[in-house]
């Protein structure tokens, strides 16, 4: 059973960095020193929490959105780290060398082509070690792994074609035709398995760190799964699919301020309403199995889209908007509470932004879970507005901005944004500079001294960056999830300014953090 990591007992507050923003020379962030350097840069800064985005695998079709992968349980082997295979010796000096690599973006495709090469390497020395029959110790506690490299090693075969388009036994899974692949494709499966094993122990082995010097993690959920995933293709009863495999209505958002067409976002959707007990069984077992991975991850989850476990828009899959969608009734309290009693008390931070009813509100209170308060949404001239800061209660999270919004910095010169917002923001932070240049510090510091217990701030924030280091711009994909840390920008000098109002506003950890222990052989 977990055991609950209560994030409001103390004010506190964090970071908000993904891994593959780190510094790295590897092309990309990711598991090694510099991921030990950001933990210390963090508790030098007086910094209890990390929070990150989703770690799992990414894909160029996609535009390598962390919100859309093909496992909900699979690590991204993007993010293991070549100087820890090193330092392993799995590989030897002369094999790191790559390309040259930007340290300002991620260029996905040359990284994977670098990275590619070392995991063959790496695999081979690997299973001439030692260690080798550790593999196996990870593939028993984590049986996931299997199945997830029979569906990779499955999609080389079929020209990496959606598991829907393969022939009819392999997309409906007869076990005939799964065990003749498992034995003809063994090599392939274990390589997989390898990459998984790797990830999972250098995640491990980073977690360990960060909880020794005072730094949990906040990990992020989102609540659907691509439909292209190895979960939907392993578990297709609890999803609504057709017999060919096909959603017959799938997930997204209606019409709003934002877009006149609502977000269609393609996602097969829970059979929540399904009238069957095995059904309900089999929805809460694997639920129960992903929060219980992720949970292990990090100590801390954000639940995305948590609205929609109390309603969620349906839209038929034929649609090409999401228009002509309906709200159905979600799991709701019942879902949380068969999770906390399998799990344990749950420590969920709710996504509850945008459009939000009452009842999203009372699901979320009843349950006692943190909402999340966005600063750059406070300022549209109403006093009444839920984001701004003497409106916020104490069992929130306050953040300047999400990896979702424009910099704090990019919203102050973006001349789309409304000049008597910016009035306004400035008041609310006294900030006088009207050439932004600190305008960053002046909104974290009315940040800080929010009522919310935790306040989060985006890396890009901290450092007062513009737009063009945005991590993300919802509806375009281009140009999105590829901003990165550059050396040397976490600096002695910033972690002196932040630690000092950190303390000032009450928010320095009182104590090292605690929490769950971190099982040695539950992940690798």
């Amino acid at each position: 059973m977990l055991t609950h990591v209560n994030i409001l007992a103390q004010r506190s507050s964090g970071v908000l960095l993904p891994v593959f923003s780190l510094p790295s020379p590897c092309g990309i962030g990711d598991l090694g020193p510099d991921a030990y350097r950001f933990v210390d840069f963090l508790k030098s800064a007086g910094q209890g929490f990390w929070q990150i985005l989703p770690p799992g695998p990414t894909s160029e079709g996609a535009g390598h959105s962390p919100y859309m992968s093909d496992s909900a349980l699979a690590g991204n082997p993007l993010l293991i780290s070549p100087e820890l295979l090193l330092e392993d010796g799995l590989l030897q000096p002369g094999q790191l060398a790559g390309p040259d690599f930007s340290p300002y973006t991620v260029e996905y495709r040359k990284v994977a082509e670098y990275k590619e090469a070392l995991f063959t390497l790496a695999w081979e020395a690997f299973q001439k070690s030692k260690r080798a029959g550790r593999l196996e110790d990870f593939l028993c506690v984590n049986p996931w792994a299997s199945e997830y490299g029979l569906f990779l090693a499955l999609k080389e075969t079929q020209q990496h074609k959606p598991w829907f388009q393969w022939s009819a036994d392999l997309r409906t899974r007869k076990k005939a035709e799964l065990d003749k692949a498992r034995r003809q494709l063994e090599a392939e499966i274990r390589k997989h398995c390898f990459r998984q094993y790797l990830f999972f122990d250098q995640w491990q082995r980073l977690r360990k760190y960060a909880v020794s010097h005072g730094v949990r993690l906040i990990g992020d959920l989102p609540i659907y799964v691509a439909w292209d995933s190895a979960e939907v293709w392993a578990h297709q009863e609890i999803f609504e699919l057709d017999a060919k495999g096909q959603p017959t209505r799938v997930a997204g958002v209606p019409p709003d301020y934002f877009s006149k067409t609502g977000q269609r976002w393609g996602n097969p959707l829970y059979r929540w309403s399904s009238g069957s007990r095995k059904v309900q069984t089999q929805l809460h077992d694997w639920w129960a199995a992903r929060l219980r991975q992720n949970l292990l991850l990090t100590d801390v989850l954000r639940l995305d889209h948590f609205r929609g476990f109390e309603a969620y828009w349906a839209v038929p899959f034929e649609e090409e908007t999401a228009v002509k969608g309906e709200w159905l009734p979600g799991p709701g309290l019942p879902f949380f509470r068969e999770m906390a009693k399998r799990l344990g008390e749950l420590p969920l931070i709710a996504e509850d932004l945008g459009v939000i009813t009452p009842e999203v509100n009372a699901l979320r209170d009843t349950l006692g879970l943190p909402g999340m308060k966005i600063l750059l949404f406070a300022f549209d001239g109403n006093p009444q507005n839920a984001y701004l800061p003497y409106n916020c209660p104490q069992n929130s999270v306050m953040y300047t901005g999400t990896h979702d919004n424009e910099t704090a910095v990019g919203w102050l010169l973006n001349p789309e944004v409304p000049a008597a917002s910016k009035q306004q923001a400035r008041r609310f932070a006294r900030s006088h500079d009207d050439c932004a240049g600190s305008f960053h510090t002046d909104l974290i510091y009315l940040a800080m001294s929010a009522p919310s217990n935790l306040a989060i701030f985006p890396m890009q924030d901290l450092l007062g960056f513009g737009n063009d280091c945005r991590m993300n711009t919802p509806g375009l994909t281009r140009n999105n999830w590829i901003w990165r840390l550059p050396p040397g920008c976490a600096s002695e000098g910033l972690a002196a300014w932040v630690r000092e109002l950190t303390a000032l506003f009450g928010r320095l950890p009182a104590q090292p953090a605690t929490g769950r222990s971190i099982d040695e052989h539950s992940l690798a």
